[in-house]
């Protein structure tokens, strides 16, 4: 009798685990998206683009891309046994292409 009140909970703890590993498979995701679109701005390509290629394909119509000059943010929902749930557990990532090359010359160096 014990073993079938514990069922539940064994059930519901294991979809707890398995959120909290899509929560953090989507974080690596998202930064690994938010660098190749950071990469594709340093090589004048698109970083929209890039950012989408980069991420597998169940991914791509919950990611949103957004780049602000030299900076591309990637958010990804990740997947979830409830949209509600896979809302709040949305993950942000950024990453910095740094500043534009021009800028870094005739600032004191070397000629």
């Amino acid at each position: 009798v014990e073993l079938v009140a514990v069922i539940p909970l064994a059930f519901v703890l294991a979809l707890a685990v398995a959120q909290f590993l899509a929560v953090g498979g989507a974080r690596d995701l998202a930064g690994a998206a938010a660098t190749a679109g950071a990469a594709a701005l340093l090589q004048g390509g698109d970083p929209v683009r890039e950012a989408r290629a980069a991420l597998p394909a169940w991914s791509r119509s919950e990611v949103r891309v957004l780049v602000e000059g030299r900076r591309v943010s990637v958010r990804l929902r990740p997947r979830s046994v409830s949209g509600a749930l896979s809302e709040l557990l949305t993950v942000t990532a950024r990453a910095d292409a740094g500043p534009r090359p021009s800028s870094a010359r005739g600032r004191g160096g070397r000629s």
